[in-house]
């Protein structure tokens, strides 16, 4: 017996039990609602079962990796996906008009998902460096490296990705003290900017009407969040079958299995961007605010662990990385619920996946990581 415990503690000791605890919740309700989501193609049931193994595992390994190993890590990473983006932009495979993965002989890979723990790597790694005194060219120079790869990966398009590293790179360089004089503009400006396009929304959106630096479908995307019924059965479909199907979950829900948006086939995607369109449907405004409590407690339990870690380093990374997840569910129920653009950014441990899940486990690896070791500076 005392063997066996001590093997448990030895192979499982390092996990945090509060984050375990959140993580495995999610998954659950990630996995009762994908069967219902996928249970007419029950093999993608079973690769998401396959992802959430192979997610675990590379979670095992990154919560035993020392913090100073990540800091080490910080720059070869951010130079390797960098390096790998360039290479996206000159020799990339195109799909579906979109050019952003890379063949490198038995499979593809996708660069951009590296960068979204690459990048709050190296800024965090930036500010450790400079923490002794800290200026405004070095929120500047932050800024430059966070807008190469974002650039980058606006440019293949993939503006879900590029807003999901950006966001990334800037929790950091908040976090590290960027003030409040820099940013309220920044706020004004964008509410402004926001307020204008809603006001004058039928003449920005006419068919004839560009928008400098904007895609046409970036365009539409935006147009069709203003007002979906302009084009009910294009590029307004998604936004309101998924409104539908929201709504019409009520306050208990329709029943597991019983949604009738999704099992007649009226939701797209739904096993992937539009899953909280199924889970609405199915259990209601009662089961959303249990999920909206697990990413709140997610969250709270992430920023926890970077207001108790014992460097500038751990403690930008555990705080970015925690607001990114946190991101993830915001941007994705948002978007399912028609109050923000349709972009490819799926529900944490929820949706159907095999990079983005692997990426998130691996943030929650490195989490585990930071309390791990701060226990051990302690002591």
């Amino acid at each position: 017996m005392n063997r066996s415990r001590r093997w448990l503690t030895l192979a499982f000791g390092h996990f945090d039990p509060v984050l375990c605890a959140i993580v495995a919740t999610l998954v659950a309700m990630g996995l009762v609602v994908q069967f219902s989501a996928t249970y007419e193609t029950p093999g993608r049931f079973y690769d998401q079962l396959r992802n959430i193994g192979i997610g675990l595992g590379v979670l095992w390994v990154a919560s035993r990796v020392p913090p100073q190993t990540l800091m080490r890590a910080a720059v070869p990473a951010y130079a390797l996906g960098v390096l790998l983006l360039v290479a996206v932009f000159l020799f990339g495979l195109t799909r579906k008009g979109a050019t952003r993965w890379l063949d490198i002989g038995p499979t593809t890979i996708q660069p951009s998902e590296i960068m979204k723990i690459a990048m709050p790597l190296m800024i965090a790694w930036y500010f450790h460096k400079h923490e002794s005194m800290l200026r405004v060219r070095d929120f500047f120079a932050a800024a430059v490296l966070l807008a190469v790869p974002v650039l980058l990966i606006a440019k293949q398009p993939d503006l879900g990705t590029a807003l999901l590293v950006f966001a990334a790179g800037m929790f950091v360089i908040f976090f590290a003290g960027l003030s409040w004089r820099l940013i309220i503009p920044v706020v004004v400006a964008g509410t402004a900017a926001f307020g204008t396009l809603i006001y004058h929304e039928e003449a920005a959106c006419a068919p004839e009407v560009a928008w400098p630096g904007i895609k046409e479908y970036q365009r539409q995307r935006v147009c069709t969040l203003l007002d979906p019924s302009t084009d009910p059965l294009g590029k307004g479909f998604h936004t309101i079958q998924s409104t539908i199907a929201v709504g019409s979950g009520g306050i208990t829900g329709k029943g597991w299995l019983r949604g009738t948006q999704t099992h007649l086939e009226f939701i797209p995607e739904r096993h992937t961007d539009f899953i909280f369109a199924v889970y609405a449907e199915e259990f209601g405004l009662i089961g959303n605010a249990m999920l909206l409590l697990a990413y709140l407690a997610l969250l709270g339990r992430g920023l926890m662990i970077a207001a108790n870690a014992p460097t500038v380093f751990t403690r930008l990374l555990a705080a970015a990385i925690s607001m990114i997840l946190f991101t993830y569910a915001f941007v994705n129920i948002g978007m399912v619920s028609g109050i923000l653009p349709v972009v490819g950014v799926p529900l944490p441990f929820v949706s159907y996946g095999g990079t983005a899940l692997v990426t998130l486990f691996l943030g929650i690896g490195i989490l585990m990581s930071i309390q791990k070791h701060r226990k051990l500076v302690q002591t």
